[in-house]
């Protein structure tokens, strides 16, 4: 019988008696579950991280403007921009997680990891950490079925899904998974990687989905580069030991109850925060005429 992911110290306490590593007991959990093999759930993934990086070429390369025009080659900007604010580094991450993300804004092909709208946090995180580090592919999957069980774990606690628990459950989520799968990378402990996910949901609590238009687009893609960055500071607070101080299951669980008692018109309904400004409802008015098609007379209703 395979682990069932209900909580970081049981997923803890289960390889410890089992002698298993965090990835293995991901693809314990995967083959019962869904009767596949290692070596194909291995495969899945490679599959998967190859969409994850081609949707970052996409984004750098491709014209990616919006039906909206909300979004207009963002990414492309910020990686040929002369002036680096911090470090080549940084701004490849920012630049790569925006790519991603407006690739899936362009209605392109995206891994959902864990959700589209924020489908540009591990690929700019994993292809940045991959080129750092000169880390091969394998060693990034090891790294992804960790972040596959961390959001397993997020899933029954609180939630993945903007309309449930606000944009902390879907940015805030992969930015967990992201620091989780990097700090297990690089080689770190067990309790480095569960600090890493509780840091990260730390930062991100009681973020609310306020898409303008109800389009995944503003705020979302810049979300998806500012939760990248964060996994990142996580990640090197966590390798240094720094305690989280709160349990990693208590800061899901707090998640889950601010999800819970968030107003509705802050989960995805496009009724709050950016969406309900003045020039949210402007954009909103124009995106939503500009999409009706207008019928013939003889094929309009009576």
């Amino acid at each position: 019988m395979c682990f069932l992911f209900t909580s970081f110290k049981e997923w803890k306490a289960y390889c410890e008696s089992h002698s298993e590593s965090l990835d293995e007991s991901v693809i314990g959990y995967e083959c019962e579950q869904k009767g596949a093999t290692p070596e194909k759930v291995h495969e899945g993934l490679l599959h998967a991280y190859q969409v994850m990086k081609e949707a970052v070429h996409t984004g750098l390369e491709k014209d990616m403007k919006s039906r909206s025009g909300m979004i207009d080659n963002g990414a492309k900007k910020v990686f040929n921009h002369p002036l680096t604010v911090l470090s080549p580094e940084f701004q490849k991450l920012i630049s790569r997680a925006l790519a991603a993300k407006e690739v899936n804004s362009c209605m392109g092909r995206v891994v959902a990891a864990p959700t589209a709208g924020a489908s540009g946090i591990l690929p700019g995180t994993m292809v940045t950490l991959q080129e750092i580090h000169e880390l091969t592919d394998d060693q990034i999957i090891k790294g992804l079925l960790v972040g596959a069980g961390i959001a397993l774990i997020i899933e029954q606690k609180a939630s993945l899904a903007g309309a449930v628990g606000g944009c902390q459950a879907e940015t805030g989520s992969a930015a967990a998974m992201a620091a989780g799968a990097i700090v297990y990378c690089l080689g770190g402990s067990v309790d480095q990687v569960f600090n890493a996910v509780a840091i990260t949901i730390q930062c991100m609590l009681g973020l609310v989905c306020d898409p303008v238009a109800g389009l995944v687009e503003v705020p979302c893609v810049v979300r998806n580069a500012s939760a990248a960055s964060i996994a990142f500071s996580s990640a090197q607070i966590a390798l240094a030991s720094v305690d989280a101080v709160i349990p990693v299951d208590e800061c899901i669980e707090a998640m889950g109850e601010i999800g819970a008692s968030m107003e509705s018109r802050y989960k995805e309904t496009a009724l709050g925060g950016l969406a309900a400004t003045l020039t949210g409802q402007e954009i909103s008015n124009r995106v939503l005429i500009q999409d009706i098609e207008i019928l013939p007379d003889e094929e309009l209703p009576e």
